[in-house]
């Protein structure tokens, strides 16, 4: 029996509602953590960091959080030791995530700097 072209189903584009709503509570958490705790790398230490978006992958156990560190200039240090600072820490913020959220899994943390400002 043939197939017929138009009985395929196309490819989703974008993501998911789930992984929207995972993104947005991720992000919502992080940014409580950030105002809550005081991170013990020296880099990090008065810089403001704005998380932008959160990005979920489909199985939910990755996240990429796209963040601005606002305090970076005021300080001298460049963004991108802002973000190795945030990338080694992330093992911490994802055990103060798993304390805060209500999900099956913490996810993986990985931050990337926001070039959309």
């Amino acid at each position: 029996m043939k197939r017929h072209a138009d009985t395929k189903k196309a490819a989703p584009v974008g993501p998911s509602q789930r992984q929207l709503r995972a993104g947005e509570l991720i992000r919502h958490a992080l940014v409580d953590v950030f105002r809550e705790e005081g991170l013990a790398d020296p880099v990090l230490v008065g810089v403001s960091i704005t998380v932008s978006e959160v990005r979920m992958s489909p199985d939910l156990r990755h996240a990429v959080c796209f963040v601005e560190p606002l305090g970076a200039g005021l300080t001298g240090e460049d963004t991108t030791e802002v973000i190795k600072g945030l990338n080694r820490v992330s093992k911490f913020l994802r055990g103060r995530l798993g304390r805060s959220i209500d999900m099956k899994f913490t996810p993986d943390l990985k931050f990337i700097h926001d070039e959309s400002f």
